[in-house]
C-alpha cells in the first residue's frame, strides 16, 4: 500500500526526518521493512509542512517516485519546519489522477494521509458518500478511496467535531460499511497528530526533548520506538501520546 510519517518538534530540515535516517521514508519507497501489502511505493509522493506564523501548510506532491525528484531533494535540504506529514504511495488500482491522488491531502490547517484500501470500492461507500453535499463530492481532489475518506473527515470537522473524534467516527463508519478495509489514517494540524492503526502497521517515537514521530514503520533501530496495537486511535502532542482502543463494528 503506502508508507507515511508525521513529525512534531523542534525545527528540523525535512531531510532530517525523511532522508537522513537509515530507513527513512525515501528508502521505504523502494525498500520498506514492515509493509504488509505491496512492495514498492513508486506511484506518487508528497510532503506537507508548516511555516512560522502561517497556520496553513505548504505542500509538494508528484505522481512519480520520490527517489528521482531533484526538486524534492533540494526542498528536503533547505526547508525547515516544526511539523510535517509525508507519504509515498503504492496505488491500489491504476488511475489517471496523478499527483492529485498523492497524500497529503489538505483543507484549512490540516494535512491528511491514508495507508490502506477500502474493500468493495467504490460501491461500498455509496451510503456514506450520500451524506456529503454534492458540491463536496464534485470537488474531490481525486477519484480514489483516500480522497473520499478525507472528505468524510472534513465533513465531520465542519460540523464541529474535534479532530480525534472526526477521525475515529469516520474509521468506524467505513469499517462497518466496508468490512475488511485497511484504514490507517494519519493527520496533523501542526500542533497535534491524530492517527489510526486499523489493518496495517503504525509506530511512534517520543524524545529526546519535546518531539514525537508517528510512522508506518520505524525509520531507524532506536529501541524507543513503540508499535501501536491494531484497532487503536493515537492522539499525540510534542511530549505526550494517548492510545485509545477502537471498538470493532458489530456486523
Amino acid at each position: 500500500m503506502c508508507r507515511h510519517i508525521a513529525y512534531l518538534g523542534a525545527p528540523v530540515a525535512l531531510g532530517e526526518v525523511l532522508v537522513r535516517p537509515p530507513h527513512g521514508l525515501v528508502r521505504q519507497s523502494w525498500a520498506p521493512r514492515r509493509q504488509r501489502y505491496g512492495t514498492v511505493n513508486a506511484d506518487g509522493f508528497g510532503v506537507g509542512w508548516y511555516a512560522d506564523g502561517d497556520p496553513v501548510p505548504g505542500r509538494y506532491r508528484r505522481a512519480g517516485p520520490v527517489w528521482g525528484d531533484e526538486t524534492f531533494a533540494d526542498l528536503a535540504r533547505v526547508v525547515r519546519t516544526t511539523a510535517l506529514l509525508a507519504a509515498v504511495r503504492d496505488a491500489t488500482e491504476a488511475g489517471a489522477d496523478g499527483e492529485a491522488a498523492a497524500a497529503p491531502f489538505t483543507g484549512g490547517n490540516v494535512l491528511f494521509s491514508h495507508n490502506g484500501a477500502v474493500t468493495g470500492w467504490p460501491g461500498s461507500l455509496a451510503p456514506l458518500a450520500a451524506v456529503l453535499p454534492p458540491a463536496e463530492l464534485l470537488s474531490l481532489a481525486a477519484r480514489c478511496d483516500s480522497a473520499l475518506l478525507w472528505a468524510l473527515v472534513r465533513h465531520r470537522l465542519a460540523d464541529g467535531d474535534a479532530l480525534p473524534q472526526a477521525v475515529a467516527d469516520t474509521v468506524l463508519d467505513v469499517a462497518s460499511a466496508a468490512p475488511g478495509s485497511r484504514l490507517n489514517l494519519l493527520l496533523t494540524d501542526g500542533a497535534s497528530i491524530v492517527a489510526t492503526a486499523w489493518g496495517d502497521t503504525l509506530w511512534y517515537l517520543t524524545g529526546p526533548g519535546p518531539r514525537t514521530v508517528v510512522a508506518s514503520e520505524p525509520y531507524d533501530d532506536d529501541p524507543r520506538w513503540r508499535e501501536v496495537p491494531d484497532r487503536t486511535l493515537l492522539t499525540a502532542g510534542r511530549a505526550d501520546v494517548l492510545l485509545t482502543p477502537l471498538k470493532e463494528p458489530t456486523q
